[in-house]
């Protein structure tokens, strides 16, 4: 090996062993929190001391025998399936139309779609409260669901819109030639193809609201609380480790549906059509 040669590839395996430094520092500074908020859920005592002292899984108990913290859970679950729902066809409605228009219109009417992703939360709960108050829509279900989905379909039109760039449209055409209706070939041709970026869509729409606390606060009631607005007053009410124990519930949902969509995209990847 001549000189050049053992010099490039030392270098080589240097730049690569810096660059897997960085990554497992940057990785490590992201799940080190997740580190600390697991083992705090398991003290034995009312408190976020850490290392815990003592061990006990009372505040996983409490989390589903005290309505507080159970209805709040129960409630974000309900509200975030609704919106993952009626986002997954919204933002794909709108991910099939946009490929239908090109130039100014598509870049505008892209923009107006994605506001809701990019206007700042607080601004977005003041504008919605004070419109929603008019319309009785704070403090009920249907007021969550509406302002949910606005934040939510962006994500699924990010993801499908992904999709639909690598879609051939002479699928479509093939299967129109063939009697296929506009109907039957979405969901025969279509849907199976960009089914991964639906099924990201449908992950990152769902989190999008079961996450969201501004606008929450804003339209909760008594009887309405989510969970997340739930855990933002427990730790400047009654720092109660019950949080910790949601904390590591969410964290291990979390985990797990990120875990299978990247399988069920993977899997889709690996019988796509060459």
């Amino acid at each position: 090996m001549s000189n050049y040669n053992l010099s490039s590839f030392v270098m080589r395996r240097a730049s690569n062993a810096a660059l897997y430094g960085v990554a497992s520092l940057v990785a490590f500074t992201l799940i080190a929190p997740l580190l600390v908020i697991i083992p705090m859920s398991f003290s034995g005592v009312q408190s976020f001391a850490f290392p815990p002292k003592g061990f006990s899984t009372q505040w996983y108990v409490n989390l589903f025998t005290n309505e507080a913290w159970y209805r709040g859970m129960f409630q974000s679950f309900g509200i975030g399936l609704v919106v993952t729902l009626f986002s997954l066809v919204l933002g794909t409605m709108a991910a099939q139309g946009l490929t239908k228009v090109k130039g100014f219109l598509n870049a505008a009417t892209s923009s107006l779609l994605l506001s809701p992703m990019i206007i700042p939360a607080v601004v977005s709960g003041v504008g919605t409260y004070a419109v929603f108050l008019k319309w009785h829509l704070t403090g009920n279900y249907l007021g969550f669901i509406l302002a949910h989905t606005a934040l939510a379909t962006p994500f699924v039109l990010t993801t499908v819109s992904a999709s639909l760039k690598a879609f051939s449209k002479t699928l479509e055409y093939a299967a129109a030639s063939c009697g296929a209706t506009p109907t039957e070939t979405f969901f025969l041709v279509t849907m199976p193809i960009i089914s991964p970026g639906l099924a990201s869509g449908a992950l990152f729409a769902f989190m999008a609201s079961f996450d969201e606390v501004v606008i929450a606060s804003f339209l909760g009631g008594p009887d309405l609380k989510t969970l997340p607005v739930k855990m933002f007053n427990s730790v400047y009410v009654d720092s109660d480790p019950t949080l910790a124990a949601v904390s590591t519930v969410i964290i291990a949902i979390t985990s797990i549906a990120i875990f299978m969509v990247m399988r069920f995209n993977r899997g889709r990847s690996s019988y796509a059509p060459a």
